[in-house]
């Protein structure tokens, strides 16, 4: 008997929408990652994207735990020499909220061409409303 490999007829996506508000900012981003890799799955197959769509809503409200508020730091270079810009999570959050979360599920992700194709099934919204309820998203509780 042969390992099972999910081909392009067997996969089927699903949309899950996730409220962050006053949830820790690691916590929904590991369920983030699992629903677009589609680890959830019993079909699931490392080299196919066998994941869902992702809709995170509230995503300004996401807590930080310990002091990573003032301590953690988010790094991006320019490309040119001396381009590395640093910013304190604090900040990052009163600029661009969403950020945070995109982030933080990026990392979780493949680095891969298969990676990119998952983020980009990730929707994050600062606020509590969201434009895709013609998908019909079912709602997901985080521990």
């Amino acid at each position: 008997m042969g390992t099972f490999t999910a081909t392009p007829k067997d996969i089927s996506s699903a949309w899950h929408v996730i409220d962050a508000g006053e949830r820790v900012l690691g916590r929904v981003a590991s369920t983030a990652a699992k629903l677009l890799q589609g680890k959830h799955k019993a079909i699931y197959t490392p080299s196919m994207d066998t994941g869902d769509h992702v809709v995170v809503v509230n995503a300004a409200k996401v807590k930080l735990t310990g002091r990573k508020e003032e301590q953690k730091l988010y790094r991006r270079h320019s490309g040119y020499e001396g381009g590395l810009r640093e910013e304190r999570a604090k900040d990052v959050r009163q600029q661009n909220p969403v950020r945070l979360m995109e982030e933080a599920v990026r990392g979780m992700l493949p680095k891969t061409k298969l990676g990119d194709a998952m983020y980009r099934k990730l929707k994050v919204y600062a606020g509590g409303d969201h434009p895709h309820a013609a998908q019909k998203p079912s709602s997901l509780e985080v521990a």
